[in-house]
């Protein structure tokens, strides 16, 4: 009886033990592609385009979302490190570089990473070393210079490719012993190249030299829309200072002298009004040293001679600078904001004090919202006078997020552990909840929903009713500081470009036009938007991408620990729902999620990718 009890007994933990891995075995799903590369993964970048490229010690490879095999299996160079890498921002290009003797690049390549495609390579294309190479965009092209093979008697030479196709559109080969500097600058006609004997523009069409000049060390150029008026730079020898040169169309030079300037220039601007300069100047220790600002100008663009009498003070580095069509206006890194006409004089009454780190300066139908990492207030532009009667103050917070409730016509700011309500009227604020979070998270989001306020963090959710009451909260712990820092890392490019509700996108700095305060989803139109001068099907393949709908617009994705270990869940942003479980069993998961196209990258082991669609 004994026996047939300890048989039973076994029976029972035995169906016990085949019912728990029938559940582990639904839980653990089974990946939608499995990548075998063969070769130690060394590096896992999840690009702007959604295409995965991972470094090898065999070289670099291609995964595409939602395709079974290799897009790409880049072996020529061997092991690629992932400092040999540059992805170019905001086009489907990344660049392996490994670097030789004296610092030259003996091999480079240019890879297509949504075709696939190597468009270039030293190799192929027949150089020894590469000095410079640049990807020249939307024009889609590829310059390049330094030594030719031996089969070309190691001369030195520059030619451009159409990134479009690979084929080689035009090259110039240096006679003597003058080599490339700089960066080239490409015009309608032909290309200004810095080089060891002064700027020369060549003709890469028939490869006629159309003039030279003895400007020597010029380290990068722009021109105006006419291309009649070109701006040349140069460090000084101390690299302390900034020299600019004017060229005439011809090569000549157009100011009898050239302008020095304090520093590093930073912002350059070619204006009706003048030429807009900011350059940093960094400071030094001790009592008597200078002290690390930026300073501003106007520049007369037929003289070079400074337009104003007295520039403006900053007291630091200038962190956002906009042109506006009564002047400048500029905010600090430590704190402040003004405004100068173009005639050198100060459109606010006095310079308006702010915290520090200002992370978003945008346009309202009010006026100028700011917020910095220690206040908010809405600015007159033509006054600077407050808006509202006092700033919105918070203890100094790492993370501060807002957003603009339509619904309600308020902005919304969480800073510090709380959401405080801004009228956008009468700029009355309040606090409407203190959004306590677990796991020592603050929120960094806030997201405004159907039926209320979406806080979220790392592994919090919380969504409150319209007056801020807690409807539900959702936690789901960390499993741990490694984990927790790779989905950190797992965060794509353009998440991290647009997660933060900012007006002012980067396009819009760039071009030093500040924008409108507008909600995530229009920044990610205005993210594209970015992007639509340049032309090729791989970039059309990256602006469906960035117009599609994101997976994270209504789910939040969160690595946390299962019942059977650690896996990545998806909470539904309006339930709080958990709507799928995927078990990695990895105590240590190394992995990332792009969570814009909705995929998971998880490394099973030293050679093996598996691939979730996080979209079902």
């Amino acid at each position: 009886m004994k026996t047939l009890l300890i048989q039973t007994h076994k029976l029972m933990m035995f169906a016990l033990l085949l019912s728990a891995a029938s559940l582990f075995a639904q839980k653990a799903e089974a990946p939608d592609h499995n990548f075998d590369l063969g070769a130690k993964i060394n590096d896992m970048t999840i690009t702007e385009g959604g295409t995965v490229v991972v470094a090898t010690n065999d070289g670099l490879v291609g995964l595409k979302p939602g395709q079974d095999g290799l897009l790409f299996n880049f072996t020529e160079y061997g092991k690629v490190k992932s400092e040999e890498l540059n992805f170019v921002p905001r086009a489907p290009y990344v660049v392996v570089g490994q670097t030789g003797f004296g610092g030259l690049q003996t091999k480079s390549a240019v890879i297509d990473y949504m075709s696939g495609k190597t468009l270039f390579s030293t190799e192929k294309n027949g150089w020894k070393a590469i000095g410079m190479s640049q990807v020249l965009m939307p024009q889609n092209m590829l310059i390049v210079s330094g030594q030719r093979r031996a089969s070309e008697k190691y001369a030195q030479a520059v030619a451009l490719y159409d990134l479009n196709t690979g084929e080689q559109v035009s090259f110039y080969k240096f006679k003597g012993s003058r080599q490339a500097m700089g960066k080239p600058l490409v015009l309608k006609d032909g290309v200004i190249i810095p080089t060891t004997k002064g700027l020369m523009k060549v003709d890469m069409n028939s490869g006629n030299v159309l003039w030279e000049n003895e400007l020597k060390y010029i380290g990068w150029m722009v021109a105006d829309t006419s291309e009649k008026e070109i701006y040349a730079f140069a460090s000084t020898s101390n690299k302390k200072n900034t020299k600019i040169y004017k060229l005439n169309a011809n090569g000549s030079l157009a100011w009898a002298d050239e302008r020095k300037v304090k520093g590093n220039i930073s912002n350059f601007q070619i204006l009706p009004q003048g030429l807009a300069v900011v350059s940093d100047v960094a400071g030094g220790s001790g009592t008597f040293a200078a002290k690390s600002e930026s300073k501003i100008a106007l520049l007369s663009a037929s003289t070079g001679d400074d337009l104003w009498e007295k520039a403006p003070k900053t007291k630091g580095y200038v962190q956002h600078f906009y042109i506006m069509d009564d002047g400048i206006l500029f905010g600090i890194q430590s704190g402040g904001i003004n405004k100068v006409s173009y005639e050198g004089k100060a459109l606010f009454k006095k310079p308006l004090k702010t915290g520090e780190n200002i992370l978003t300066m945008a346009l309202t139908p009010q006026g100028l919202i700011y917020i910095t990492s220690e206040d908010a207030n809405i600015v007159n532009l033509e006054t600077g006078d407050q808006v509202w009667s006092k700033p919105l103050k918070f203890k100094r917070a790492d993370v501060v997020s807002s957003t603009y409730d339509q619904k309600n016509d308020r902005y919304l700011i969480a800073a510090d552990e709380k959401l405080y309500s801004i009228d956008a009227n009468s700029g009355n604020s309040e606090l409407i909840s203190e959004a306590k979070f677990e796991g020592k998270e603050d929120p960094t989001s806030v997201e405004i929903r159907d039926d209320g306020i979406l806080l979220t963090s790392a592994q919090n959710m919380m969504l409150l009713d319209w007056d801020g009451n807690n409807s539900w909260h959702e936690y789901k712990r960390a499993p741990g500081k490694s984990a927790f820092g790779a989905i950190l890392a797992g965060v794509t490019a353009v998440a991290a470009a647009t997660a933060s509700v900012s007006a002012t996108m980067e396009a819009q700095q760039y071009r030093n036009r500040i924008g409108q305060y507008t909600s995530r989803g229009e920044n990610l139109n205005d993210f594209a938007q970015g992007m639509a001068s340049a032309t090729g099907a791989s970039i059309a393949e990256m602006l469906k991408r960035f117009k599609a709908t994101s997976a994270t617009q209504d789910a939040q994705f969160v690595l946390t620990k299962l019942e059977e270990g650690v896996g990545l869940v998806k909470l539904n942003k309006d339930t709080g729902t958990v709507e799928k479980e995927i078990l990695l069993k990895d105590k240590k998961p190394v992995y990332k999620v792009d969570e814009f196209g909705g995929y998971l990258y998880y490394k099973l082991n030293d050679k093996t990718i598996y691939a979730y669609n996080l979209n079902k």
